[in-house]
């Protein structure tokens, strides 16, 4: 499937756990955004497992399947997208970081996060601030945070205007 069509895309990391994948992807359909997912999934992943798993909004989202972070970045480099990463380990917060039609917001796994050479790969690190006595928030939660404030800063595309 051919993401170009869309403002901003959200890629899942090898995403560990389907009840949170689920969430990302209905974010994905209610922001209209698109998704990525970038395996191997430590669960199936197939259109037809979200379907039994009750993704009732499955129809209305766009969403590619890479096998492998190097096909993921072949695409991404290939359409000439910026990787935004989200990871606790960076310094920028992002509500000041100016984000742009056509940013891919990376999610890593719920687990372990990304590795160095996918960190190493974004064009910006960010993350959310919380409380320091707090280690992080639910995957689905900050990247429903990062996706509401890309698009705030985008701003909304006239049908989503009410």
């Amino acid at each position: 499937m051919s993401l170009e069509p869309m403002r901003l895309t959200l890629a899942l990391y090898q995403p560990d756990i389907a009840q949170n994948a689920g969430a990302m992807l209905r974010s994905c359909a209610c922001f209209g955004v698109a998704a990525a997912i970038i395996g191997p999934a430590g669960f199936p992943s197939s259109d037809r497992h979200f379907r039994r798993a009750g993704m009732d909004y499955l129809d209305q989202v766009t969403i590619a399947r890479h096998d492998s972070w190097r096909a993921f970045e072949e695409w991404r480099r290939a359409s000439a997208r910026r990787l935004v990463l989200l990871t606790t380990r960076a310094e920028i917060a992002h509500w000041d970081f100016a984000f742009a039609a056509g940013d891919v917001i990376l999610v890593g796994r719920e687990s372990a996060g990304v590795p160095d050479e996918v960190h190493a790969a974004a064009d910006a690190r960010l993350r959310i601030p919380i409380r320091p006595s707090t280690r992080s928030l639910n995957v689905s939660v900050a990247a429903a945070i990062a996706l509401s404030e890309a698009i705030r800063q985008i701003g909304p595309r006239d049908e989503e205007r009410r």
